[in-house]
């Protein structure tokens, strides 16, 4: 025990231990009220567009619909295969759930406002995103069934694929800010958003983030054709409510890196008035509603994919251009001296 200015423990060790746990649950507690809903405004949106009325029958506009799903799935039965490993079976869902929140810990909400300011805040998100896939093969192995491995060998191929041209990406944004720390990311975006020079790496990146949380119309992992339901086709329950808040969850924490590689994270479009009146916090959470806005619309849209024409994005186009366009911006920062650091 230390005493820190008279408050015995609580002066040394317990209580930063307190705040920082407040600080987690400031953030973990309204993800999954916002993941709750976000879930019954894709099918509000996805019935809009198809001329459907969508959940309308539970509490006033339907608003208690996400409540009473989860509900339902805290009350139903988890029921174990005989054959599966319950040890594993049990982990892949808590695992694929805790990589979805740890994510957060690094984003940069406003000036100052986020978890741990870390300098290498870019790889510890880029590692976290590539365990995900971890979670997704336990569980296809672990229930003993040809279908979810069947769908866990597809979402490590395709997750891998995809991961290869988002390094670039990073790279690229790298390459013109000279800092891994996600907040610097942020502040050289104050005279122009990455979107507007590094486009084409923007709809590369927004692509691969679909195809990363196995999204539409790159959801080949959970194709109901041909696998039923795929990797979490033998889990019931909460166990498959995890793989399902994981999943949502991961839309929310791509779409927040997005906005910090690209959109320029928590500034205003114009640093006139009376854009700079509106605090930086919500700029960063309507940049990160309108792409999942896109994720929803996407989803209402296009057909899914075949997987030789998955693997062929990733590889032929993606990666090959992806490799170019870094090539290009080295060279165009050191051809005009923009290189930060030289």
């Amino acid at each position: 025990m230390v005493d820190v200015g008279g408050l015995g423990f609580w002066g040394g060790y317990a209580w930063p231990t307190v705040l920082i746990g407040l600080k987690v649950l400031a953030i973990v507690l309204p993800l999954l009220i916002a993941v709750a809903y976000f879930s019954l405004a894709e099918r509000k949106i996805m019935a809009a567009m198809q001329l459907r009325v969508g959940p309308n029958v539970v509490g006033p506009m339907g608003l208690w619909q996400a409540f009473a799903d989860g509900l339902k799935m805290i009350l139903k039965e988890t029921i174990l295969p005989t054959g599966a490993n319950k040890v594993v079976f049990l982990a892949a869902p808590l695992i694929t759930f805790a990589l979805a929140m740890v994510g957060w810990a690094v984003i940069p909400f406003d000036v100052g406002l986020v978890l741990a300011d870390i300098n290498v805040g870019v790889l510890f998100l880029f590692a976290v995103s590539s365990l995900g896939v971890y979670g997704i093969i336990m569980a296809g192995w672990a229930s003993n069934s040809r279908y979810p491995f069947l769908g866990a060998l597809r979402s490590a191929a395709q997750m891998v694929s995809y991961e290869v041209s988002m390094g670039f990406v990073i790279i690229t944004v790298l390459l013109a800010v000279g800092s891994l720390n996600l907040s610097d990311i942020v502040e050289a975006q104050r005279t122009i958003w990455f979107c507007i020079p590094l486009f084409p790496m923007f709809i590369i990146f927004f692509v691969s983030t679909l195809a990363e949380t196995n999204r539409h119309p790159f959801d080949l992992p959970e194709a109901e054709a041909e696998l039923v339901a795929g990797y979490q086709v033998e889990y019931s329950a909460m166990a498959f409510g995890l793989f399902f808040i994981g999943e949502y969850a991961n839309m929310f924490l791509m779409s927040a890196f997005t906005t910090v590689l690209f959109l320029g994270g928590w500034l205003a479009p114009f640093e006139v008035e009376p854009f700079t009146w509106i605090p930086g916090f919500v700029w960063f959470f309507l940049k990160m509603g309108f792409l999942l806005f896109v994720f929803v619309w996407v989803r209402a849209t296009l057909p899914r994919y075949r997987y030789d024409q998955l693997m062929r994005l990733g590889w032929k186009v993606f990666l090959p251009f992806s490799l170019l366009w870094v090539v290009l911006t080295a060279g165009a920062l050191i051809v005009f001296g923009w290189l930060p650091g030289a």
